[in-house]
This record gives structure tokens, sequence and C-alpha cells, in this order.
């Protein structure tokens, strides 16, 4: 990767193909929400952040101060820690609930739940990632780290990869340079990538092997409603208790329950067409 962090500017371009020259305050902000919640549990200082997002030192600290004031930032009693603020929930949850797509099938994934005992993912293409959108977890091992709206790169996991398939060689949504590695079997060679992914347009599903989680494999369906799919499901599984029977079935089972969500979907009407 470059030594060079990214900027305000950079963080935050997905609209620069829209012809519409980005608003620089609004650009701010934006990378600065999206920098703090990368950062979770790590709070940050405010130079750190002003240093991070190539921000003058008081710029950034009047516009922390007005997210402070109106919630979406968070600070300590000491005033020099900053957080992602409760307002920022809020919005996520609001996303969920005013989606169609998610609200449809979130009850098939407590049908694959519960048919399979294993944990059951619903997740959507953003970029070059995919962002968890529902989870059921299994309540045979311990949690992982899947939670909803947690962001993972595309190429790094059964989910990412089954959406990867959908869409031709040049229109895969890939960053450059370097393919970043969650574990020590994430495929981060491009040649390797394209060949398992021409593997998966031919068996109908991806395979995770360890790629994003050590000790889990990973099964992912792409939900066809949408051209190119925008969204899959996958099952994860202990690789300590994953046999060929115990695939074959989580297999079976995920293919049904893919079928049965494509087969909904595609009578739903009426909802807008995100882009």
């Amino acid at each position: 990767m470059a030594d060079e962090g990214p900027t305000a500017e950079t963080r935050s371009d997905r609209g620069a193909g829209s012809g519409v020259r980005g608003v620089k305050s609004a650009l701010r902000t934006v990378a600065l929400l999206e920098l703090l919640a990368e950062r979770a549990d790590r709070p940050a200082r405010l130079d750190e952040l002003a240093e991070e997002l190539d921000v003058p030192r008081s710029s950034m600290y009047q516009l922390l101060q007005t997210l402070v004031d109106c919630g979406w930032v968070r600070t300590d009693t000491t005033g020099s820690l900053y957080g992602i603020g409760i307002r920022t929930l809020l919005t996520g949850t609001s996303y969920l609930d005013s989606d169609l797509s998610v609200r449809t099938i979130r009850p098939y994934l407590d049908e694959a739940s519960d048919a399979l005992g294993e944990t059951i993912h619903l997740a959507r293409l953003d970029g070059p990632n995919v962002v968890y959108l529902a989870t059921r977890e299994s309540h045979e091992y311990l949690r992982t780290i899947s939670r909803v709206g947690r962001r993972v790169p595309a190429h790094a996991g059964a989910l990412g990869k089954a959406l990867l398939a959908e869409r031709l060689e040049g229109e895969v949504p890939l960053p450059e340079g370097p393919l970043t590695a969650c574990t020590e079997n994430t495929l981060t060679d491009r040649a390797a990538l394209v060949a398992d992914l021409e593997r998966v347009r031919e068996r109908g599903y991806a395979i995770d092997r360890e790629e994003t989680v050590t000790g889990i494999a990973g099964f992912g369906f792409a939900l066809r409603h949408d051209v190119p799919a925008v969204d899959a499901i996958s099952c994860s599984v202990p690789v300590a208790r994953l046999t060929e029977e115990h695939q074959s079935r989580v297999v079976s089972v995920m293919r049904e329950i893919q079928t049965k969500i494509e087969t909904l979907l595609s009578r739903v009407s009426g909802a807008p067409d995100w882009r």
C-alpha cells in the first residue's frame, strides 16, 4: 500500500462518476464518520483525525464539535478522545428496516439456521467489499466476527466471491494494487482469484476455506432477483466438523433457500430501484 494515507476527498468518492462536483464540507463529514466507524472501539484524538484525513487542525476541531453537538460523534469527559456517536445507529437500523429485500429475506435465514444448525449470513456488495446485513448465529460454536455492518473484502470470502462471479471479468470491482489478506488462505493473487471465480460460475456457488476467518469454511449463494446480483446468502461451518456429508447437506439446504428467496423477490413490485 502507498505510504500516504487517504484524504477526506479520496475516502468518500463513490459519487465521482455522477458528474456532480462534491461539496467539500460534506465529503469531510462523511470521511470523518467512516474513519471513526472503522476504528470501532479505538477512539481517536484530534491530531490523529486531522492528519489521517489531511484536514487543518482548526477545521477538524470545528467539524468534530458540530458533530458532537448533533450526536453523530461522541467525546470523553476530557474532550480529547472521539468516537462514533449514537445517531449513526439510528441511520444504520433505518437502512435495514426500510429495505424490502432485507425484510423479505430475514425469515429464510431463520429457516436455514433451523435446518442446519449453522451460522447464516446475508450480505450486500458495496464496491470492492461486502457488508453484512443480517446474521443468524449458530449455538454450536463461538461467534464469528461477521457482525451486522461489518465490511469484508469481496475477494476474501464466499459471500463476496459468489457476487463477483456474477460479473464479467472486466466488471469485477476490485481495488488497485495488492489484494488484502484476511488470513493466510485468502486469495490475493488476481489470476488465482479469476480461476476460482470461474469455478464458482460452473459450480453455482462459492466456497471459502478459511479465507475470511481461520477455522471457518463458508458456502455463498448469489441471489439473482437483481441483475447483476448485489445480495448473497451464506452458511459458515467450523472446518473441524465439516464432513462431506454435512457439506452436501449445507449446499442442498442453501440452494433450496436461494430458490425460495429468488422466487419470492422476483414477484415483489413497487420498491424503489436503488442504484
